[in-house]
């Protein structure tokens, strides 16, 4: 194990899109656990679109940015956390940790599932998109599922799980061309478009013509009004994020039809993950036999040494990616 440790820290708020500037790479040596805590060693991080909200302000200056991550235990002075454990906990954004037991969540070793589905489809982003299916909007089978943002974290765990389910017609929308024959040829939408090729209103009637039951919704804006447009009686809007307004907050308010909530009993419900800590278990009974039996797949882009790890936060926001983004150690 390497002597010195770094951390990321942020150094000053951004304006619109961050940028590398905003941000500083600090070293140190390795911390040492205090009676009580384990020294962590990180594998793996992930960098998320709730991370930008954080900078305006939640963030402090100057001090190691939080976030998703798995290490392996290398040093303990806490008699619950053993030697050569690998866990989950929140300290990322540096290479070293040290976490007290309740501050983490043990990862099992389950032969054949890699582990950076911890932190993709059994991790947040799978518990997030579990969560809006089967919690949310309480999906039936059959039902027809528009989602924004799919080719991201959320978007493909949300397809794939949704598939599981037995959910009807899938629709996503996405930012290129490229993305659009990703979502349809290789993660089972039905259709999608790209939404900067013409009204958000348009494009969605053209894909889903005979409307939709439940929208996923990842980004906001016109994609939202557009979903509400095209709901069925009784339709739902499960909102996840609003991405697409992290980086502009003047953007315009979202226009739809507010009667159409009253005369199709619509229901419009957004949460936090972090409320359903007890679902967990639930996701890795169902999702598990699937990644096992290849009918479940993780949509991962993963970039290799710690030194990237801005960079994947920049190409996220972006959409530079496809699925979940990770930054793995350099092996």
């Amino acid at each position: 194990m390497t002597d010195t440790a770094l951390t990321v820290h942020q150094i000053a708020r951004p304006s619109g899109l961050p940028t590398a500037e905003h941000f500083r790479f600090v070293e140190s040596p390795v911390p040492a656990p205090e009676p009580g805590t384990a020294l962590v060693e990180n594998l793996y991080w992930s960098v998320d679109p709730y991370h930008r909200e954080m900078m305006d302000g939640d963030f402090a200056l100057h001090a190691p940015l939080e976030g998703r991550t798995l290490g392996r235990v290398v040093a303990s002075r806490s008699p619950a956390l053993a030697e050569g454990e690998i866990v989950h906990h929140r300290q990322g954004w540096r290479t070293h940790s040290v976490v007290r037991a309740d501050e983490v969540r043990r990862i099992p070793p389950i032969h054949g599932v890699p582990l950076s589905a911890h932190l993709s489809v059994l991790g947040g982003t799978g518990l997030t998109a579990y969560v809006a299916l089967t919690r949310i909007a309480r999906i039936r089978e059959g039902e027809d599922l528009f989602v924004s943002a799919a080719a991201g974290a959320v978007g493909t765990a949300t397809a794939r799980l949704a598939r599981l389910l037995g959910a009807g017609r899938l629709i996503g929308s996405a930012g290129s061309a490229q993305k659009v024959r990703y979502l349809t040829e290789e993660v089972g939408y039905d259709e999608a478009f790209d939404y900067r090729s013409g009204p958000a209103a348009d494009l969605l009637a053209e894909a889903a013509c005979d409307g939709i039951d439940v929208f996923v919704d990842n980004v906001g804006g016109d994609q939202l009004g557009a979903a509400i447009g095209a709901l069925r009686d009784r339709g739902r809007v499960v909102r996840v994020g609003t991405i697409g307004q992290y980086n502009t907050p003047d953007a315009p308010p979202v226009v739809f039809n507010h009667a159409d909530v009253v005369e199709k009993s619509l229901r419009i419900e957004g949460f936090h993950v972090r409320d359903y800590a007890e679902v967990h278990e639930e996701l890795y009974e169902f999702a598990v036999p699937h990644l096992l039996d290849g009918t479940l797949v993780s949509d991962e882009t993963v970039l290799v040494g710690f030194e990237r790890i801005v960079e994947a936060f920049l190409l996220m926001l972006r959409g530079g990616n496809r699925g979940k983004i990770l930054v793995r150690e350099a092996s």
